[in-house]
């Protein structure tokens, strides 16, 4: 499991200073994407699984202390740290799901120095997750349909970050992944083909088929693009001629005009006969590239894409943030130019049609027929149920994109869902400013 120096040191100097004080009152912080970048319609829920594994084994080791030790934290703040543990309670937008920003992710509620320390592993966690979910699903907009596969590892940021991908297409309906691992762990389909290395490693393009064919007759597709790819593709067609293989049969297209390679060899593949045979494309696809052959009508059957998927190139990042907004059972917010937040604990709730979200106070009901989307996943530092499978993930996802407004849905300029305030936060958050800037002596 994760330990628990897997965070910042801020986090810890803060909470030496609220254990020494005894300060062990209740604090709910507020994880969210403070504003969607302008590419972005729309976000989608990853990571909260980690998170809960994370929570639910936190707490300091010896050897963890005897470093802290070792860095200056003095004794009576290795006691305190040693008692530590999460025992407190998470609201969560389940995994899957899509958001808008301003709209809480999770929100945790516990002793404040630990929901201080646990902050920076929630929001690596819920930032990667959610950045690559994010991406992964403008693939399945830009698809429309055809299959998607995951390339990414081997130009992901880390081993983490490409089982994070592979988690995370496969929630918004990638149908497979080449990497080994992530599909174990996962039990997700595994797909893969050969390398342009295996090609020329043989006499001739054709011997290079024959023996793949021989050796993997039930996963045959050929990459046809070393030499020239129209002679690829017949190489392709007489090697499943002299073989008879009768399964699934493809070829792989990794380069070049990959609209008129693609008509070209589907020709050639009809006029053979081969009109079962399916056409994969890859090679550095972005989400608008496939969009473009999806529209131009590319007779592409799959599409493989790996590092614009896996590092998620136009955007790795997003700009999430964890507030304070409720402590000892007052609400907080922070007031800093264009970083204001908004108090107390939440509720967000969806309705019907294009109307947007309403962000409202947790006690407060929401708009009749309208949907909470904040669910309670942990009490008293354990899971409320299991974690949903990732066919419950992908429907939650699928039921959610099938509703999101077509403005938001765009891969170019798409527009924001409005999220409005209720007018209970409203007049929380201007009773709150008030009084934060009386305490100060600024008040106006």
């Amino acid at each position: 499991m994760p330990g628990a120096l897997l965070t910042d040191l801020y986090e810890l100097n803060m909470a030496a200073s609220y254990l020494r004080r005894g300060m062990t009152a209740e604090a709910t912080f507020s994880l969210y994407v403070r504003d969607l970048p302008p590419e972005r319609g729309f976000a989608v829920v990853g990571g909260l699984a980690r998170c809960l594994d994370f929570l639910e084994g936190f707490g300091f080791d010896a050897e963890e202390l005897g470093y802290l030790g070792a860095i200056g934290f003095d004794d009576r703040a290795l006691e305190d740290f040693a008692s530590v543990r999460f025992e407190g309670e998470v609201r969560a937008v389940p995994e899957g799901r899509i958001v808008h920003g301003e709209e809480p992710i999770l929100e945790v509620t516990a002793p404040i120095a630990v929901a201080q320390l646990v902050e920076t592993y929630l929001l690596n966690q819920i930032t990667l997750h959610t950045t690559l979910a994010s991406k992964a699903a403008r693939y399945v907009l830009a698809a429309d349909g055809r299959g998607l596969v995951d390339f990414s590892f081997r130009r992901t940021h880390g081993v983490e970050a490409a089982i994070a991908v592979a988690r995370s297409s496969a929630i918004v309906g990638f149908a497979a992944t080449s990497n080994l691992e992530a599909a174990r762990r996962l039990d997700l389909p595994v797909a893969g083909t050969m390398a342009h290395s295996f090609i020329e490693a043989f006499p001739t393009e054709g011997s290079a088929f024959r023996a793949f064919a021989e050796d993997h007759p039930a996963r045959t597709t050929f990459l046809v693009d070393t030499y020239d790819t129209p002679n690829g593709v017949r190489n392709a067609i007489d090697t499943i001629a002299a073989l008879g293989l009768t399964g699934d049969v493809g070829i792989r297209l990794d380069s070049g005009d990959l609209d008129r390679l693609a008509r070209e060899a589907r020709g050639l593949l009809d006029a053979a006969g081969l009109q079962r045979a399916k056409i994969f494309a890859s090679g550095g696809l972005d989400e608008h590239e496939v969009a473009e052959l999806v529209r131009a009508g590319a007779p592409v059957d799959a599409f493989g894409v790996g590092t614009q998927l896996g590092t998620s190139g136009d955007r790795p990042s997003l700009d999430t943030v964890y507030k304070l907004v409720e402590h000892d059972g007052k609400p907080a917010m922070k007031l800093s130019a264009a970083k204001v937040s908004a108090p107390g604990r939440k509720q967000i709730w969806r309705g019907p049609g294009d109307e947007g979200d309403v962000l409202g106070i947790a006690s407060e009901d929401g708009p009749p027929g309208w949907e909470p989307m904040l669910e309670l996943a942990m009490r008293d530092g354990r899971r409320v149920g299991p974690d949903p499978t990732l066919t419950e993930m992908r429907e939650r996802f699928a039921r959610d994109l099938d509703a999101l407004p077509t403005k938001a849905r765009r891969l170019v300029h798409p527009e924001h869902v409005t999220v409005r305030h209720s007018e209970a936060l409203r007049a929380l958050t201007d009773a709150t400013r008030e009084d934060a800037l009386a305490r100060e002596g600024l008040a106006r």
